[in-house]
């Protein structure tokens, strides 16, 4: 469908592209990149599945965004979505799972049995952010914004070092139920639960991580967290406890976000909200955000006059018999592109 042609108040469009837009890449001012990949995760698999999944959800969104007018005619475009990727995660998955269900049972991951499996999945995982930061890399490049869809939480790792490689600094609003501060977690360096301390430990640029209603990590992430000056907690139960002594939401979003510097990554997990909005997603915890909540604080980013570089939505774990996780995911999506471009003004 050409551009002239499209209606936003019309149907939506089935094309194959994130909300039906007509844009193409090379003309848009934003480009989605996919990551259909999950090898990693340790509970719930299926989030490999979500970009097709959110693509479907998001053409029954209607266009009008209160928040930013009109800044989607500015154009989001979705990239070529690799296969390959897919692909591999389902070749590589049989490989983790083995790894986690050895490690369960109390097994060692030095043991015979796991090494070899351990040291494929690192391999695959590291040529697959090699693939997500060639693409981003191509994006980025030709002066674009880049949001990038998962998958697990591992995948935004090449588009965030890409950034730090083309940024002085910028600081990355984390909204999850988790840090993702271990190390090599179950062997797997590129862990879905691993991202934000391969974050700290390569890309130098990102000079704060401020984590949003985190509320399942273990206490060697929380000594890592209080000893580093680049990491500031807003675990759920502090932002709760504010609340039940009478400070706004309002203002606890403004404390947040003067912890970050002028230009901003957000890393969206969906697990951050509440159970009701991502019920399917890997790893549950009770606890989290309202749907609201989450996007007053992404608003009161853009108010605060910071400029969004770049965003992942990830963790949207898509389930045959309830939609709610991808039309969730497909809103969060919507709301980021837009005050992404709202944020960059040009």
């Amino acid at each position: 469908m050409e551009q002239k042609t499209f209606d936003p108040d019309g149907v939506g469009v089935d094309n194959g592209t994130y909300f039906g837009l007509p844009f193409e890449p090379e003309t848009a001012e934003l480009v989605i990149v996919s990551a259909p990949w999950d090898v990693t995760v340790s509970y719930g698999a299926g989030t490999a599945y979500a970009p097709d999944a959110i693509i479907e959800a998001s053409t029954q969104l209607d266009f009008h965004e209160p928040l930013a007018p009109g800044a989607w005619c500015r154009g989001i475009a979705t990239a070529d979505v690799d296969y390959s990727l897919l692909d591999e995660s389902q070749r590589l998955r049989g490989d983790a799972a083995k790894v986690i269900d050895h490690l369960e049972g109390g097994g060692s991951p030095e043991d015979d049995y796991v090494v070899r499996k351990i040291c494929r999945v690192n391999e695959g995982c590291a040529a697959m952010n090699a693939n997500i930061g060639a693409q981003a890399a191509r994006w980025l490049d030709a002066g674009k914004l880049v949001g990038l869809v998962g998958g697990d939480h591992s995948t935004p790792y090449g588009l965030i070092r890409a950034l730090g490689e083309r940024h002085a600094e910028f600081g990355i609003l984390h909204i999850d139920a988790h840090c993702d501060l271990r190390d090599a977690y179950e062997g797997f360096e590129f862990s879905h639960a691993s991202i934000m301390f391969n974050v700290l430990r390569d890309v130098p640029a990102v000079t704060k991580i401020a984590q949003v209603a985190v509320r399942d990590f273990s206490e060697r992430e929380a000594a890592l967290a209080a000893s580093s000056g680049r990491v500031v907690l807003f675990d759920d139960l502090s932002l709760a406890a504010a609340g039940f002594r009478g400070e706004t939401w309002d203002t606890q979003c403004l404390r947040i976000v003067e912890t970050l510097p002028q230009e901003v990554y957000v890393s969206f997990d969906i697990d951050g909200l509440s159970y009701e909005n991502c019920p399917h997603t890997g790893t549950p915890v009770a606890g989290g955000l309202g749907f609201n909540q989450a996007v007053w604080l992404l608003d009161t980013l853009v108010r605060s006059g910071r400029r969004i570089v770049g965003f992942d939505v990830v963790e949207v774990t898509p389930a045959r018999e309830e939609r709610i996780d991808a039309i969730t995911g497909a809103r969060v999506l919507w709301k980021l592109c837009n005050l992404t471009l709202k944020s960059n003004v040009r």
